[in-house]
């Protein structure tokens, strides 16, 4: 894969500003080039645009970007609740990574080589895995995924996220704080404003449901809100509000609480009207989605449970 413009890699993962009028020359240009822009646009929330970039790239002849376009598209139909949806995708994707010549222990520095390719697509199985309740297939993806996944500071921090979700789902909170912790340090170490605020939410979320340091939890996740919603990265929006809207009702601060949750349903209102009509179909059934107009109607439930944040 040739050398890929250093403004799109630094909007796709160093969080620098988004610049519209880069992604729309992009979406045109290279292959590679498009699916730098489908991450991008995809960290807005905007699915339809980047699945219209993503689905032809999912059968490219180059092995490795046709296996980094469906393990992104997976990505996209998890972070709408499509666990199922998603597995298909990165079963794809990990069959393309079988066909590409390794490249050892990875040469690109953001993991967009076969090595990170293979990563992406363990990883991605894994989560589908566990939110569902496969935890032993989980576990032994996610082991399987520790060797490539070593080789850039995007997949390792992709690792502890999905690390972090398994010890939750597997009811022992309290463990998943060290990785979610080791990602948010090594997410910040690399510059990678938006897999840092990521993190943050992953982190949030552990130490509210390990029933220690609320206050931290809060604080972390209303930062969180604060980062996304100024940086565009709508994706991330909704789940940051739900995590401040739960540590929050932890707190018994139930007015702040029902504000955030409201909040969270105008940011999950506006990524669904910005969705594929397939995507929103999946959001529409998933039990990992609240519904929009309960939260817009000051739903009192806790909302935010164990949803996968592997990305």
């Amino acid at each position: 894969m040739h050398a890929l413009p250093a403004d799109l890699r630094a909007m796709a993962f160093r969080g620098a500003p988004i610049d519209n009028r880069a992604l729309a020359a992009a979406a045109t240009a290279d292959p590679a080039t498009r699916w730098l822009a489908a991450v991008t646009v995809g960290a807005q929330g905007r699915y339809a645009a980047a699945y219209a970039l993503l689905e032809p790239l999912s059968v490219a002849t180059d092995p490795v970007l046709a296996s980094l376009a469906c393990s992104t598209i997976g990505s996209h139909r998890r972070q709408l609740g499509g666990h199922h949806a998603a597995r298909r995708w990165d079963a794809l994707a990990a069959r393309h990574a079988a066909r590409a010549r390794s490249d050892g222990v990875g040469t690109d520095p953001d993991g967009i080589g076969p090595t990170g390719a293979l990563a992406d697509a363990l990883l991605g199985l894994a989560a589908d895995a566990l939110a569902v309740g496969r935890l032993a297939e989980a576990a032994a993806l996610v082991d399987r995924a520790a060797a490539p996944a070593r080789g850039s500071w995007r997949t390792r921090v992709r690792h502890a996220w999905v690390s972090a979700e398994l010890v939750l789902a597997s009811g022992r909170a309290s463990a998943a704080v060290a990785p979610a912790e080791r990602a948010a340090a090594l997410a910040r170490e690399h510059g990678a404003a938006r897999h840092a605020v990521k993190s943050d939410i992953v982190l949030a979320v552990a130490l509210a449901t390990a029933g220690s340091a609320g206050e931290r939890a809060r604080r972390l996740a209303l930062q969180a809100l604060e980062a996304t919603e100024g940086a565009g990265w709508h994706s991330l929006c909704w789940p940051a509000a739900l995590a401040a809207a739960d540590a929050s009702a932890d707190a018994g601060d139930g007015r702040s609480a029902a504000w955030l949750r409201r909040r969270a349903g105008d940011h999950l209102h506006r990524v669904l009207r910005a969705a594929d009509a397939a995507g929103r179909r999946i959001a529409e059934h998933s039990p990992w989605v609240p519904n929009v107009d309960k939260l817009l109607d000051r739903a009192q439930t806790r909302t935010f449970g164990g949803r996968s944040c592997a990305k």
